[in-house]
C-alpha cells in the first residue's frame, strides 16, 4: 500500500496524521470498537491491507507489527448501553472520538474511514473505502478488528451456549438459533434482535 494519499495532506501541512476506522457495528451483540493510529510517514509493512481482505492468522501478525511500530494508537469502544442509546452509529463516532482523543501524541489531522466524521477537535476528512488506500486508515482498520475478535473469545467464554468465538457476534443463521433457543443474553443489542419480534407475529 502507498502513501499517496497521506502525501496530498502533507503537502497541505498536515505533519502528523492519523487514521480512524472502527469494528463492529453490524453483529447483533458486543460492544463497538474503533481504533486510531498513526504510522511512521513511508514506513512499509508487507501485507498491510483493509482488514477484512486479510485472514485472521495475519491480521494477528499485522496486529503486533503495527502497536510495535506505530508513533501512536488507541483503540476504544462504545457500550451495548451506548449503541441502544445512541444508535449503532452515533456509537461508533463516539468509539472514534474516544480513539483519536486517546492518543499519545496528538496528531494535526483524522483520516476517517466511511462517508460520515465523529465531531473532533482537529480537522477530519472522510474518505469512503479508506482502509484500502490510506495506510494509516488500513493500520487503524486492523487494531479494531482483531481488538473486537479478542473480546468476541472473551465473550465466549462467558456465554458459551452462543459460540460466540465462531460467528463473532454477527448475524448468522447459527447465532439466531441460539438466540431463539437461549433467549438474549445481556451482551445482545436489542435493538438489533428485530427477528424475534418477527417470529412473534
Amino acid at each position: 500500500m502507498n502513501w499517496h494519499t497521506e502525501d496530498g495532506y502533507i503537502s497541505q501541512g498536515y505533519a502528523t496524521i492519523c487514521g480512524v476506522d472502527e469494528a463492529g457495528r453490524g453483529p447483533l451483540a458486543g460492544d463497538v470498537y474503533a481504533a486510531a493510529c498513526i504510522l511512521p510517514y513511508g514506513l512499509e509493512l508487507v501485507g498491510l491491507d483493509d482488514s477484512k481482505k486479510l485472514t485472521a492468522k495475519r491480521r494477528e501478525g499485522l496486529f503486533d507489527q503495527i502497536c510495535h511500530s506505530a508513533v501512536a494508537y488507541c483503540i476504544a469502544s462504545a457500550t451495548v448501553a451506548e449503541i441502544e442509546e445512541h444508535n449503532i452509529l452515533g456509537a461508533a463516532m463516539l468509539a472514534m472520538t474516544r480513539a483519536v482523543e486517546g492518543l499519545a501524541t496528538a496528531p494535526s489531522i483524522a483520516l476517517i474511514d466511511g462517508n460520515r466524521t465523529p465531531k473532533l477537535a482537529i480537522p477530519a476528512v472522510a474518505i469512503v473505502k479508506g482502509d484500502g488506500v490510506s495506510p494509516n486508515i488500513a493500520a487503524a482498520s486492523i487494531l479494531a478488528k482483531v481488538a473486537r475478535d479478542r473480546a468476541c473469545l472473551e465473550m465466549d467464554k462467558s456465554y458459551p451456549q452462543y459460540n460466540f468465538a465462531k460467528h463473532k457476534g454477527y448475524g448468522t443463521r447459527e447465532h439466531m438459533d441460539l438466540v431463539r433457543l437461549h433467549g438474549p443474553c445481556p451482551l445482545h443489542r436489542p435493538s438489533f434482535l428485530k427477528f424475534l419480534r418477527s417470529d412473534a407475529g
